[in-house]
């Protein structure tokens, strides 16, 4: 079987543009920024502030705390809030946990799916190495609405 006839685990994944993945790496470098000065440790509110600041700093257009409504059968069922929305392209997710959960994922995925977005980080920022707790996270394109 030859390589132009496999079948790619990843072909079923919405892939982002450049321009999206340049975007994530301009995110990752303003995350590690943060943590290199603020360590593990602390409450989500104090890394999600630091961001917003870096952010500004950098001219990176973004949203907090965005609300998105939850549907079922088109009826509106509850509302979530997504981080940050970053460029109307970008989700990301921020925790400071011990541990990061399958259920973390899945609710970024969520995001993606009713954003209709390719890409998301999830960033725990409970690690001694910021590196270890960097997740992107992708919208399954075959995941029906």
């Amino acid at each position: 079987m030859s390589f132009d006839d496999e079948h790619s685990p990843y072909s079923e994944l919405a892939q982002p543009s450049e321009e999206i993945n340049s975007l994530a790496h301009r995110v990752i470098g303003i995350a590690i920024t943060v943590h290199r000065e603020l360590g593990p440790g602390l409450p989500e509110i104090a890394y999600e502030n630091a961001l917003a600041i870096e952010f500004q700093d950098h001219g990176i257009c973004f949203r907090r705390q965005l609300r998105l409504v939850v549907e079922y059968k088109g009826q509106p069922v509850a509302s979530v809030r997504v981080d940050f929305l970053i460029e109307e392209k970008l989700v990301l997710e921020v925790k400071s946990v011990e541990t990061l959960h399958p259920i973390d994922r899945r609710q970024v995925i969520r995001y993606l799916k009713i954003l209709k977005l390719p890409l998301g980080l999830l960033i725990n920022f409970n690690v001694m190495i910021l590196k270890q707790g960097i997740h992107r996270v992708f919208r399954a394109e075959a995941e029906p609405e």
